[in-house]
């Protein structure tokens, strides 16, 4: 998630941060994921969680950002009812 505006954030850790999302997004390595870095950061500055959707610190999410999490997760997939949309999932990240 982002993290930009903690007390610990430098550029080399976002850059970081920045590839294990690109890794998780579009390696295969995962049936599927949920995106909570995209749940929760802002359009115009993605390095930053939107406003409101952090608990102050620019590092936990607020109840609005959990909100947003949860929204993220598509229990269809986790029950396995449609397995291909797992595939599919990953599939987009990769776009």
């Amino acid at each position: 998630m982002p993290y930009e505006g903690a007390d610990y954030y430098t550029e080399d850790g976002e850059a970081i941060r920045a590839a294990v999302n690109q890794w998780i997004r579009t390696s295969g390595a995962a049936d599927g994921c949920f995106d909570f870095d995209k749940a929760v950061r802002d359009p115009s500055h993605p390095t930053r969680f939107r406003n409101g959707y952090h608990s102050g610190d620019n590092l936990h999410p607020s109840s609005i950002g959990y909100k947003a999490m949860a929204d993220a997760v598509d229990l269809a997939m986790l029950r396995g009812i449609n397995p291909a949309k797992a595939v599919k999932t990953v599939k987009e990240a990769k776009k």
